[in-house]
């Protein structure tokens, strides 16, 4: 069953867009882990139905999320489900930036945002519009240059901030995201043996690719040496 879960490379695919970890699979740990870890962990597998936002929002905030995670194939991490049943229960942060509305309200303008924005460029809303137009919305949000209309109604900087925490805190609790990483996932009971800095365990993959992903781009950024 589990192999079910495994998230292969497409041979066809270009090797800089292959997983960095092809042959790691958390879940094959699933047996180590306690009864109460293996079914919280597990119950990820099954994205919740969304229940919060309406079929236009819940279009237009899924595209926003492919988007903003590079997901542009199959499988993909369902993140809205998950931020839309944390909003749907009332599981909020318990904090929000002042003069900003809850994060409820926040999520429904930055959908009716988005749409707004693909329509001053032709297209019918976010969803519907080209992958090029997509990124240059979420650009220009991430860059707090959305303006006009709903954007008049919250701090762009501070939406922008709400959701991408809720996005990126959806896709990381995933075994999938786990995955690609390369993350062991609850050691408990078990735990952790090698806690030195490059050090692996023995469940652990190594990584596909001789290149340090973090000294390249900072030697891009900032020269050899």
């Amino acid at each position: 069953m589990r192999a079910a879960y495994r998230r292969r490379p497409d041979p066809n695919v270009a090797a800089s867009l292959r997983p960095y970890y092809p042959d790691f699979d958390v879940l094959e740990q699933s047996d180590h882990w306690d009864e109460v870890t293996r079914r919280v962990v597990l119950a990820r597998l099954q994205a919740p139905p969304i229940r919060f936002f309406d079929d236009a929002e819940a279009r237009t905030l899924g595209a926003f999320c492919d988007t903003v995670l590079a997901q542009d194939r199959e499988p993909r991490v369902p993140a809205l489900a998950f931020v839309d049943a944390k909003l749907h229960e009332g599981r909020l942060d318990g904090y929000q930036y002042a003069g900003m509305p809850g994060d409820r309200e926040t999520w429904r303008l930055v959908a009716r945002g988005l749409d707004e924005a693909a329509r001053e460029r032709g297209a019918p809303s976010y969803a519907d519009a080209d992958t090029e137009t997509q990124f240059a919305i979420c650009g220009a949000f991430a860059g707090k240059r959305l303006s006009g209309g709903t954007w008049d109604q919250l701090s762009v900087a501070h939406a922008f901030a709400v959701v991408m925490r809720a996005v990126l805190a959806a896709f990381y609790s995933h075994p999938w995201a786990w995955n690609e990483i390369g993350f062991g996932g609850p050691a408990y009971p078990r735990g952790y043996m090698r806690t030195g800095i490059g050090q692996r365990e023995p469940w652990e993959s190594d990584d596909d690719f001789p290149l340090d992903p973090v000294a390249d781009v900072r030697e891009r950024i900032e020269g050899p040496g």
